[in-house]
């Protein structure tokens, strides 16, 4: 199968699926998206994760031999998630074509980034600082060929900065509960906010939402969780 032939997607597509058909445990979930696959499994206790998930391993090294594919285990990790606040040995073993897996505290998966406690502060310091540099850089552009009026900041806003802040919302808008992730997202809005109102930095981002017309970004946040919750059919 050749990269960029009309066929290989499909052809991927018909093979993978058997792989995700597999009869694993009931404490075992396969996800996949294009060629990543996550392995999640749920346990009591970390030696019993290690079984558990050793044994998934194991079908699916077996399964990639039968389809003459390999899973590259200097490119795969393995990340253990728990909110257990006792001290206690968090290190867990997992092998895959007989070799140990990386353990890492975090990983990046469809853009979003997963901590280890599922905090998401690490993702939400990404994220704020990508669309503060995207703001001042777009900004820069807007005020040279289009003398930085109110509409294009607006243009600029909800057509990259928005669809930035909520990528993957369902998954990580409980986080905003902690004070201070909810401050580096309204920081973000409210430097837009502070250029469409050409106002100064004291006034609060509420008073500049309701001048720019813009909806508070925690607000926007848990509308369109609340939303993809209700067609996922979740309330």
């Amino acid at each position: 199968m050749s990269q960029g032939s009309c066929r290989g997607p499909g052809y991927w597509i018909i093979r993978y699926n058997s792989l995700l058909n597999k009869q694993f445990t009931h404490h075992t979930k396969a996800i996949a998206f294009a060629d990543d696959l996550v392995i999640t499994t749920k346990a009591e206790s970390i030696p019993e994760a290690e079984n558990i998930i050793n044994a998934e391993l194991s079908k699916i090294s077996i399964w990639a031999i039968e389809n003459k594919l390999q899973f590259n285990e200097q490119k795969s990790q393995v990340m253990l998630l728990t909110r257990r606040k006792r001290k206690e040995n968090r290190e867990i073993k997992i092998y895959l074509n007989n070799k140990p897996l990386i353990q890492v505290s975090s990983m990046k998966y469809l853009g979003i980034i997963f901590d280890h406690k599922l905090t998401f502060r690490e993702y939400i310091n990404y994220m704020a600082e990508k669309c503060t540099k995207l703001i001042f850089s777009l900004s820069k552009s807007a005020k040279l060929n289009w003398r930085l009026q109110h509409a294009a900041l607006k243009s600029i806003y909800t057509g990259a900065i928005l669809p930035l802040l909520l990528h993957g919302a369902p998954i990580w808008y409980k986080s905003i509960n902690i004070t201070s992730n909810k401050l580096k997202l309204i920081r973000v809005q409210k430097l837009i906010n502070i250029k469409i109102a050409t106002a100064y930095r004291t006034v609060s981002n509420e008073a500049l939402s309701t001048l720019t017309g813009l909806t508070p970004i925690t607000t926007k946040i848990q509308k369109a969780s609340k939303y993809y919750r209700i067609i996922r059919g979740c309330e």
